[in-house]
């Protein structure tokens, strides 16, 4: 599974890990994905979206329907 969110589009982003004694080295810093089932009710079916938290968050205050609608709006398959 992909570290990016379906609906905000959030990705991993890039740093570096600090040692005790200061060497740097490269990390990621991931967001904090989900795998979560909708109903949809428009097509009588369910999706399987890949969201952040703040993904999920997102769709429970706009609604499933709208959300799938702004997705598919950016070219997202759904």
């Amino acid at each position: 599974m992909s570290a990016h969110c379906q609906l905000t589009g959030r990705k991993p982003g890039f740093g570096n890990a600090i040692s005790h004694s200061h060497r740097r080295t490269r990390r990621r810093f991931d967001p904090n994905i989900q795998t979560k089932r909708y109903w949809l009710p428009s097509e009588g079916r369910f999706v399987r979206l890949t969201l952040s938290a703040k993904g999920i968050k997102t769709v429970d205050k706009l609604g499933i329907e709208k959300a799938v609608a702004v997705m598919r709006a950016r070219g997202e398959k759904v």
